[in-house]
């Protein structure tokens, strides 16, 4: 017998799935026996398959990528205006351009609000902007607890749908309690996850206040109120909306709600909470 790719072969060992004789180079060692080239191509998964497979492998991979922009846009705006200034917590011109803010007064008197310069993208992205290593370091922290927690539960459409509606009521809690300044960070994102966490947790007949979700939760808000140059309204708007969104979304499933009405509950939150904004600035 020759190779069946090598003609010039000669060969005493088969394919165990084809029969084809093949060469030491030709066969690849498998469950059982020996396969050619052929067999080990046409027993692999085809493009879709191994793309499920591998998302499967990474449950909270919309945590993984938030994440993942938060410390991009961190860096990348740091070394394009002022990586010193970011690192440290000072104020920049990143901030100056991207941060969330109701009015803004400057030294000459004159004062700008949000409605009159028409600069919406601040709500969603003042969202993805911090104020030195320990804000970013503890807001990527928390995110990446809750993500790993929630994200596999909830799928990943509607786990990116209450983040954002977090996010948006965060940004519309700032416009109505905030007064003055530049308001930036995850922080109102996150406390709408750990507000929906808390409400999942009760519905599901568990008290918050003994876990460590609600020995968290008190904390950080004991921190939102008594510590100085945090912003209470983002905290507090995005605790209120994610809270909302936990009534329908992380609900048990005796309550009976429909798959689309658990994503298009955070879907309208986030949509309310940006005609409050609209309405607030304007």
């Amino acid at each position: 017998m020759v190779c069946y790719r090598h003609p010039n072969r000669e060969v005493g060992r088969r394919c165990t799935r084809c029969g084809k004789p093949a060469c030491s180079d030709c066969l690849h060692q498998g469950s059982v026996g020996s396969n050619c080239h052929d067999c080990v191509k046409a027993a692999k998964p085809d493009l879709a398959t191994r793309a499920k497979y591998w998302q499967a492998g990474k449950p909270a991979i919309v945590t993984t990528l938030i994440i993942g922009i938060n410390l991009a846009v961190f860096i990348g705006l740091g070394l394009l205006y002022d990586l010193g200034g970011m690192l440290s917590g000072n104020s920049t011109e990143a901030h100056l351009r991207f941060a969330l803010f109701n009015e803004l007064r400057f030294t000459s008197g004159a004062t700008l609000s949000l409605g009159e310069s028409g600069e919406w993208y601040r709500l969603v992205t003042s969202g993805f902007l911090h104020y030195g290593l320990i804000h970013i370091g503890f807001n990527m922290y928390f995110l990446y607890i809750l993500g790993n927690q929630m994200e596999p539960q909830l799928g990943r459409v509607r786990f990116i749908a209450l983040y954002f509606a977090s996010l948006l009521g965060g940004s519309a809690g700032a416009l109505i309690i905030d007064q003055g300044g530049l308001t930036a960070g995850a922080s109102g994102a996150v406390f709408g996850l750990l507000g929906a966490t808390a409400i999942g947790m009760y519905q599901h007949g568990v008290n918050p206040l003994r876990t460590q979700i609600g020995t968290l939760l008190m904390i950080n808000l004991g921190l939102t109120f008594f510590v100085g140059g945090i912003s209470i309204g983002g905290h507090v708007g995005g605790l209120i909306a994610g809270g909302i969104c936990g009534f329908v979304t992380m609900a048990p499933g005796y309550k009976g709600y429909p798959a689309w009405a658990r994503l298009a509950a955070p879907v309208a939150v986030g949509a309310a909470a940006l005609a409050v904004s609209v309405v607030i600035a304007s």
